[in-house]
């Protein structure tokens, strides 16, 4: 099979790139940053079938972006996010099932000296299992130890590395010695594209219960607003109602106007004893029940006054 030279291979990669925006309507922008080859490719082997991984340089994916801006002028939000180390990932499934398989391909890594932490790394308490002569390495990072057994010992757990710092080489050792790989790497989403919309991976968490709670949320203050300064609107009108009838109630209660949502209440402010609900009949098991009760706080009586008394009193 003969290879193709240069410039026609950038021609078939621009016309991948446009035929990949015009068949898929969603896309996560990712970054790739310490994602070795192998772990890529058990990445697109998760994904085939319902997402396509696209990967190249970044000025020349700008450049097919501006190329297919006419067809779809959309694309012009994604070239602020082709910045660094990133790719495209294509879609036409549910968003949140690829994102789910995307972070699921994690792979555990040491930590490099050098390297900016993407999470804290806590070194937990107990025994180490290395021996004394390791304690001016422990007392050289203020890691408090003892000695336990012959071993080294750390007594509480230790905030090593903060994530946004960079790994120190005394932190990387001691972590290579306790045999810790505190990190985890994979594909990063950055942003999300859907249908000409750039959002924040955040958005994919709301669901339908907090958008009901937000929505809620601003017909309680716009009505409340509206209550407030006297002007009707559709929030505020069911409580406008509520209010009116509940002066109207009011007034029919100390005078003689009445109307048929009243009479009740007139009735029974005329004679409340008409509307006492009459008490549940006790059940011969509650009488049972209430007799045992009642003949067991007699004994119990009956033994407290025979108790500090001899017999001579």
């Amino acid at each position: 099979m003969v290879k193709e030279d240069k410039a026609t291979w950038k021609a078939n990669y621009f016309i991948r790139i446009q035929q990949l925006f015009d068949e898929y309507p969603k896309i996560f922008i990712v970054g790739a940053d310490n994602v070795g080859s192998k772990q890529m490719q058990q990445i697109r082997i998760s994904l085939r079938g319902i997402a396509v991984i696209l990967m190249g340089k970044n000025t020349m994916i700008r450049r097919a972006i501006r190329a297919h801006m006419k067809a779809n002028p959309d694309l012009e939000k994604l070239l602020p996010e082709i910045r660094g180390n990133v790719g495209f990932v294509f879609t036409k499934c549910d968003l949140k099932e690829i994102r789910e398989k995307i972070l699921e391909n994690k792979v555990a890594a040491p930590a490099k000296a050098g390297a900016i932490a993407p999470v804290d790394v806590f070194v937990p308490k107990g025994n180490t299992g290395m021996g004394p002569e390791k304690t001016s390495f422990f007392q050289a990072l203020s890691i408090a130890t003892k000695i336990s057994r012959g071993t080294i010992e750390i007594i509480n757990d230790v905030h090593l590395i903060k994530k946004g710092s960079k790994v120190g080489a005394s932190d990387a050792s001691l972590l290579q010695m306790l045999k810790m790989m505190p990190f985890f790497y994979g594909l990063k989403i950055f942003s999300v594209f859907d249908s000409g919309s750039l959002f924040s991976p955040e958005v994919l968490d709301i669901t339908d219960d907090d958008i009901v709670k937000r929505f809620m949320s601003g017909v309680t203050q716009i009505a409340s607003v509206s209550l407030a300064i006297g002007y009707p609107t559709a929030a505020s009108v069911p409580h406008s109602v509520i209010n009116g009838f509940k002066k109207l109630l009011a007034v029919a209660a100390v005078t003689e106007i009445t109307f048929k949502e009243a009479e009740s209440a007139k009735a029974f402010l005329a004679d409340p004893s008409a509307f006492q609900v009459a008490a549940p009949v006790a059940t011969e098991t509650d009488a049972k029940e209430e007799a045992k009760e009642e003949a067991k706080e007699e004994e119990e009586d009956e033994s407290d006054e025979d108790m500090g008394f001899g017999l001579f009193d």
